[in-house]
């Protein structure tokens, strides 16, 4: 009988200190998140993570403006850089993935080609993430522009807000698009064959994507949020990073 009241207590205490966090994420790494989060909650059941999704920098402009969110990953470093410049980071960026390019198509295309490939006439539209806010939309535009096509085909552009909005493109409304790598790896995306709807873009193409972390001042020394900025460096979020197709520090 004292052991059950003792076991109650406990789920009773766990339950009343459980903690919810917020933290704005990249939506290139969505399609790793669910997993981050479920293996994040098996070691910490008590922490309750709610995650914003979308591209970096409209994250990092809901952020100056007073977004109420803790922790930021973002797509590079650039972001999280300024905002620790500015003061409303308490950590210095840290990289905690690296990411990479691919391009992909619905229809079979003759990648053997390579970039070459998008100045043929039957690909009239091309999807990009917005190199204003998302650093694989830069990424893109320089892999282009070093491929010295990007006056041939910058017509053809189709521009997304996100990364993960640039899927959704790529699938439904153009001929081919510059994806985040990681986003092959989602169930939804299982049936698209390599070589044959997709190839990865030369990574000498572009500047290597690095990810950076910050625990925001919004987090006020909070124990839950620094479990897991602790926990994107751990053996178990780096084996679920490289699953998705990231490179890990």
């Amino acid at each position: 009988m004292i052991k059950k009241v003792f076991l109650i207590a406990v789920i009773l205490l766990n339950y009343l200190s459980a903690k919810d966090i917020t933290i704005a994420v990249a939506s290139n790494v969505s399609y790793a998140m669910n997993t981050l989060k479920k293996e994040f909650s098996r070691l910490y059941p008590h922490i309750k993570v709610k995650v914003i999704l979308s591209g970096s920098g409209k994250l990092t402009a809901q952020i100056k403006n007073g977004a109420p969110y803790e922790l930021f990953m973002s797509a590079n470093m650039m972001y999280p850089q300024a905002l620790y410049d500015d003061g409303l980071a308490t950590t210095a960026p840290r990289v905690y993935a690296q990411g990479a390019l691919a391009y992909l198509s619905v229809r079979e295309q003759n990648f053997s080609q390579g970039l070459q490939l998008l100045q043929s006439p039957s690909i009239d539209k091309i999807a990009i993430a917005n190199p204003k806010t998302a650093p694989y939309g830069t990424a893109t535009i320089e892999a282009i522009k070093n491929a010295g096509i990007y006056e041939s085909i910058a017509k053809k552009f189709v521009y997304a807000e996100s990364i993960s909005q640039t899927v959704s493109y790529t699938i439904t409304a153009t001929d081919i698009g510059f994806i985040a790598k990681s986003s092959l790896y989602s169930p939804q995306m299982s049936h698209f064959k390599k070589n044959i709807n997709y190839v990865d873009v030369d990574p000498t193409l572009y500047t290597p994507i690095n990810q950076g972390i910050v625990i925001l001042k919004n987090a006020d020394s909070s124990k839950e949020v620094q479990a897991f900025y602790n926990f994107m460096f751990s053996k178990q979020a780096k084996d679920i990073l490289i699953k998705f197709g990231y490179l890990v520090p």
